[in-house]
């Protein structure tokens, strides 16, 4: 950064600068809890046994620095090339009419409250109201550092068992919703998109946003027409910037899948049975009759869902990186 020309690129610059951030994030932390622990073993030299409201700050001070720790060694489990990119989070409503709608409006709540407490930035790009509530899909980015390290845990089908406030009897219903989560990657050279194999459709855009989005056909929908993978956006001001967004979301998706095939490949050369993940239950969220939010994949579970739905989810995340990474140590092994 202190050579001459630095700005002369400005984009290439900006990228040194966030690759800066990023490591700066991991760095500076760990070379705060070092000098606080190198501190207190100094101190403690210097106490006697008659100081006991000096040791009491000094445990409180070793909760705080194992807390910082802990947070170290759970970005550690975030070694894949593209963790520390943002996230695009998509979630669809499953079967279940206006309960599966709610559901998905619960979930991104969830996500957004997730979001808040770790001072990562959200922008929406596309949202489809259920007919009579909720949301039927919704499309946002979670910008920030590791922000798709963190998510890609929350990959796949979540479950909700609840007293619906829809059911005038009040009965016990189940509802099911998908998430799906890939890093914001931009340009990568093992993705081409031709013009010949894209099928851009305009069309208007729903909900709020201004007095132009229901009078003109600002929404753009991309469909990728050799794999049929679509992607669109209709919550950008205006026509060309839904359309960069949507083309931003489709080089994503591709990328996503080149990525699952070359596993697949790799996993088939060496004789290993592929694992069914999409589609698959990954975590239950029960309010009735008992109050339980349990994950699947980790058997981590707790009985304050009300936490969960505020955003509580790091518990969840950290244990599916960390059983994630004794996975890839016995395969490496």
């Amino acid at each position: 950064m202190a050579q001459s020309g630095f700005w002369d690129r400005p984009q290439e610059a900006q990228e040194t600068i966030d690759r800066l951030k990023s490591l700066k994030k991991i760095v500076d932390p760990w070379q705060e809890a070092s000098k606080k622990v190198s501190e207190m073993d100094d101190l403690l030299g210097l106490l006697d046994e008659h100081q006991e409201e000096s040791f009491q700050e000094m445990q409180t001070e070793m909760v705080r620095i194992e807390r910082d720790v802990e947070a170290l060694e759970f970005q550690r489990l975030l070694s894949d090339s593209l963790d520390s990119h943002d996230a695009i989070v998509s979630i669809n409503a499953g079967a279940g009419g206006t309960e599966s709608c709610d559901w998905v409006a619960m979930l991104l709540r969830m996500f957004m409250r997730w979001a808040e407490k770790h001072h990562y930035a959200v922008h929406s790009v596309d949202l489809l109201a259920g007919e009579e509530a909720g949301i039927k899909n919704t499309t946002f980015i979670v910008e920030g550092s590791y922000a798709y390290g963190y998510l890609k845990a929350e990959t796949g089908v979540h479950r909700l068992v609840r007293i619906s406030p829809f059911d005038a009897n009040k009965r016990r219903h189940t509802s099911f919703a998908s998430v799906d989560v890939i890093a914001d990657v931009e340009d990568v050279p093992e993705i081409q998109i031709k013009d010949s194999e894209l099928r851009i459709d305009t069309f208007r855009a729903g909900g709020a946003g201004g007095q132009h989005v229901n009078k003109t056909s600002s929404a753009v929908r991309i469909t990728h027409l050799p794999t049929g993978i679509v992607a669109q956006c209709q919550n950008e001001r205006s026509q060309h910037q839904n359309k960069q967004m949507a083309m931003k979301i489709l080089k994503a998706r591709l990328y996503e899948r080149y990525r699952k095939e070359r596993e697949e490949e790799l996993k088939s050369r060496y004789g290993e049975k592929k694992e069914i993940a999409w589609g698959s239950q990954i975590r239950s969220y029960v309010f009735h009759p008992y109050t339980l939010v349990k994950d699947h994949r980790t058997n981590v579970e707790t009985s304050n869902g009300q936490a969960v739905l505020d955003g509580d989810l790091d518990d969840f995340i950290f244990a599916y990186l960390k059983q994630s990474a004794r996975q890839m140590g016995r395969k490496s092994l």
